[in-house]
């Protein structure tokens, strides 16, 4: 069997952490929680991950400070993320384009797309 492609996921919401399982589950994804800074780092580090993707309103989560700290790291820096917010929460998508986010998208369209959304940020980068 293929090698399952990991990613990690800073969501907290276990029904909207499900539906991104099952969108990427049959697609040869595997799926870690994330819910700190350090454990996102942690888990970099152990799994070297396909992507990472983060809710950016979860108020479980400090997501400005995980992408900061994956971006900043060079074990996980290299790693596309993919980040979904509320379309009409304008500083979360400044501040997350400022932060080096791969890709940003409206919660709705990453409901609608979620598994082109990955596919998308995943593939290789053309310069």
């Amino acid at each position: 069997m293929e090698h399952e492609k990991i990613v990690l996921v800073g969501v907290t919401d276990i029904f909207f952490y499900t539906k991104i399982r099952d969108a990427f589950k049959p697609a040869g994804y595997g799926l870690k929680r994330v819910t700190s800074p350090d454990e996102i780092l942690e888990k970099a580090k152990t799994h070297a991950p396909t992507a990472i993707v983060l809710n950016m309103n979860d108020p479980g989560l400090d997501a400005a400070t995980m992408l900061k700290t994956v971006k900043r790291e060079t074990v996980s820096n290299h790693i596309p993320v993919l980040a979904f917010a509320n379309h009409e929460e304008v500083d979360t998508w400044r501040q997350a384009k400022e932060l080096g986010i791969d890709k940003i998208v409206s919660r709705n369209e990453f409901s609608a797309r979620t598994l082109a959304l990955l596919q998308e940020v995943t593939q290789p980068r053309t310069t």
